[in-house]
C-alpha cells in the first residue's frame, strides 16, 4: 500500500468520532471509505446559533461539555466575507465528500432558501448534473409567521449520487417514519414481533415523493439535546434506509448533536463524525454510549478553542462546523 494510503487509512476506524477541522480530516481518510454521507452545514444564516432554553434540554447537556460560553453559543454562522466566504469553505469539503464516495455512494446535502440554490450549482459542477437524484423538501410547521411573503416552512436537502445507475436506492412507502419502539430486519426495514412470532412490516401508504412531512423538534421533544439545529431522527433514518446497507459506514462531517450518528447505529450502520466544536463532540458521544454503540473515545473534559485553518475559513470568527443534527 502507497504511504499516502496508510496515513489516510490510519485515520479510520470502524465507528469514528473526531474532534477538529473537517477538511483537515476528511483529508486523512481514504478514497471511497464513505458509503452514504450526510452534510448539514452552517445554513450562512450571518448569526451565532444557540442552543435551546429550557430545563429539560440543559439536563441532557454532558456536564464535561459546559463552559460559561457554550452553555449559551453552540456555533458562528457569521461570514464577514458575505456568500463568496461562505462557497469557498463549501467547495474543498464538496470536493473531499465526492472523494471519499464509492461509485455506488450518495451525499445528501442539507441546507436551506439562503444558499441552497447556490450550492446545487456547485454540486452540478463537482458531480455532474447528471448525477443529480432529487431535490428533497423536508417540510415542517414550526417557525414564525410571515407578513410581506409566504412562510417559509421547508428545508431543501439536495441528493446527488457518485455514479448514476450503480448508487444506492431502496424505495420506501410514506406510512410511518417513526421508528422508536421497532426492530429492523437486515435490510433496515423497520418490523414488529408478535404473539405469533410473525413479523409485520410497515406498508402503509403510497410511495414516498421528495416532499417530507417530518414534525420539527420542539424544544420538549423526547429526543432533545441542548443543540440548536437538532434535526429529527426520524429524518436520518429515512436518509440512512434510503441509500445505504446494513453494514456500510455512514459519514456526517458537521455531525452536531449526532443524529446522524445515532440513527447509523440504530440501523445497524458503522459511523463517522466530526465537528470543530468539543461541545458537539460530547454530546454525540453521550447519546452513541447512551444505544449501546461500539467504544468511542470520552468526550473532552475541556473546552479549548481550535485553531482555524489559514486558507478557507473567515477570518473573524472561525465558524464551527455544525448546523447539524
Amino acid at each position: 500500500m502507497p504511504a499516502r494510503s496508510r496515513r489516510r487509512s490510519d485515520a479510520l476506524g470502524p465507528d469514528t468520532l473526531h474532534t477538529g477541522d473537517n477538511l483537515a480530516f476528511m483529508k486523512q481518510l481514504p478514497d471511497g471509505c464513505c458509503d452514504l454521507i450526510y452534510l448539514d452545514p452552517p445554513f450562512f444564516t450571518n448569526q451565532p446559533r444557540r442552543a435551546p432554553a429550557g430545563r429539560k434540554a440543559a439536563r441532557k447537556q454532558p456536564r464535561e461539555s459546559l463552559t460559561s460560553d457554550s452553555r449559551d453559543r453552540s456555533y458562528d454562522d457569521r461570514w464577514p466575507d458575505g456568500l463568496r466566504g461562505y462557497l469557498a469553505f463549501m467547495l474543498p469539503r464538496v470536493e473531499q465528500c465526492r472523494r471519499l464516495l464509492p461509485e455506488h455512494g450518495t451525499l445528501y446535502l442539507h441546507a436551506d432558501w439562503r444558499a441552497a440554490h447556490h450550492l446545487r450549482v456547485m454540486l452540478d459542477d463537482l458531480f455532474g448534473a447528471k448525477n443529480f437524484l432529487n431535490e428533497v423538501i423536508w417540510h415542517y410547521r414550526t417557525g414564525g409567521v410571515a407578513t410581506r411573503w409566504f412562510g417559509r416552512k421547508h428545508d431543501t436537502i439536495l441528493v446527488y449520487a457518485r455514479r448514476l445507475g450503480r448508487h444506492r436506492f431502496h424505495a420506501q412507502r410514506s406510512g410511518a417514519y417513526r421508528t422508536d419502539g421497532l426492530n429492523h430486519d437486515e435490510n433496515g426495514r423497520p418490523y414488529k414481533n408478535t404473539r405469533r412470532g410473525r413479523l409485520y412490516f410497515h406498508r402503509d401508504g403510497p410511495m414516498l415523493t421528495d416532499v417530507w412531512d417530518i414534525p420539527f423538534l420542539s424544544t420538549v421533544a423526547r429526543e432533545r439535546v441542548a443543540w440548536p439545529t437538532q434535526k429529527p431522527l426520524a429524518l436520518l433514518e429515512r436518509i440512512i434506509q434510503a441509500s445505504s446497507n446494513p453494514g456500510e459506514r455512514v459519514a456526517d462531517f458537521f455531525c452536531g448533536s449526532g443524529t446522524t450518528l445515532v440513527a447509523a447505529r440504530r440501523l445497524g450502520r458503522h459511523c463517522i463524525g466530526c465537528d470543530l466544536a468539543a461541545r458537539a463532540i460530547a454530546i454525540t458521544g453521550q447519546r452513541l454510549r447512551a444505544i449501546g454503540a461500539a467504544t468511542l473515545p470520552p468526550p473532552p473534559t475541556e473546552m479549548k478553542a481550535a485553531p482555524a485553518p489559514r486558507r478557507d475559513r473567515p477570518r473573524r470568527p472561525p465558524p464551527s462546523n455544525p448546523r447539524s443534527g
